[in-house]
């Protein structure tokens, strides 16, 4: 990897995790109604940890936003790996059409990789694991005839952490029987960046340019949640205060819980 790509790479990072992550990140919050974040938490938890309306609204967008940070901010760093693999191997990112669940295709030393981006090594359930050896056998065929001279190895690519045993067999089951396997590697951190640009201290070097105008952009982020906050809060208040200014708990939790139907248990026979 030259000097000269190392610099495209650190200017994409400053020219696109503005629009890519910061602003992505409000506005992501923003778009949430009241009722569609509070439908989704737990009153009996809140209730149990004795918060008030400002603390409530709070405690609920902050985790919320939290799960967002970390999706929107994978996605920018996914991003930046497409933009380096089609740098040094016109790789590019296939449509959903062409290719279900598969992030990135390019060709190395003979060889056409099928890459299912990650953010860390610790992802998903068995059930969505057997979703990406599918999606890795599916692109193998759907591939195969675009490259006929080559061999198809599918590739799971975590961003950040380690994973000593990269080497691996997923194995396709139906009604619990194996009904196929498909080798593949998973490579993390340090390894999937090296693997990506042949630099090893890319994982590295990425670091800096991630801080451009940080200290500016998260205060004006904080500025601006501040606001949208007090929003919430205040119509939150509106919606469920009690006649003492506190939260009209049985009325919130109504919300969350009640049935729509009368007695839904008349129509249900566990026999």
């Amino acid at each position: 990897m030259t000097e000269h790509l190392l610099q495209a790479v650190q200017e994409y990072v400053e020219e696109n995790i503005g629009a890519e992550f910061h602003d992505k990140r409000l506005d992501t919050v923003k778009e949430k109604r009241l009722k569609d974040v509070l439908k989704r938490k737990n009153p009996y938890l809140f209730k149990a940890k004795a918060q008030d309306a400002a603390q409530l609204i709070r405690s609920i967008l902050d985790a919320f936003l939290s799960s967002q940070e970390e999706t929107i901010f994978g996605e920018f760093l996914e991003g930046v790996a497409v933009f380096v693999a089609k740098q040094l191997h016109e790789g590019f990112k296939p449509s959903i059409d062409e290719l279900t669940g598969i992030d990135l295709v390019f060709e190395k030393n003979g060889k056409v990789f099928a890459v299912d981006i990650k953010s860390g090594p610790n992802w998903g359930n068995d059930s969505q694991k057997q979703k990406m050896y599918r999606n890795f056998s599916e692109a193998i065929v759907r591939l195969q005839p675009r490259y006929p001279a080559q061999r198809i190895l599918p590739i799971n690519g975590c961003m950040y952490g380690k994973d000593s045993r990269p080497r691996k067999l997923g194995k396709i089951k139906e009604a619990r029987v194996v009904i196929e396997q498909v080798e593949y590697w998973k490579l993390c951190g340090q390894d999937f960046w090296d693997f990506i640009a042949g630099n090893r201290q890319l994982y590295l070097e990425i670091i800096e340019p991630l801080g451009y105008q940080a200290e500016q952009r998260n205060e004006n982020f904080q500025k601006e949640y501040g606001k949208f906050i007090t929003k919430m809060t205040r119509e939150f208040l509106i919606e469920y205060s009690d006649e003492d200014g506190g939260i009209a708990w049985e009325k919130l939790t109504h919300f969350v819980s009640a049935s729509k139907a009368a007695n839904t248990l008349s129509h249900f026979s566990p026999t």
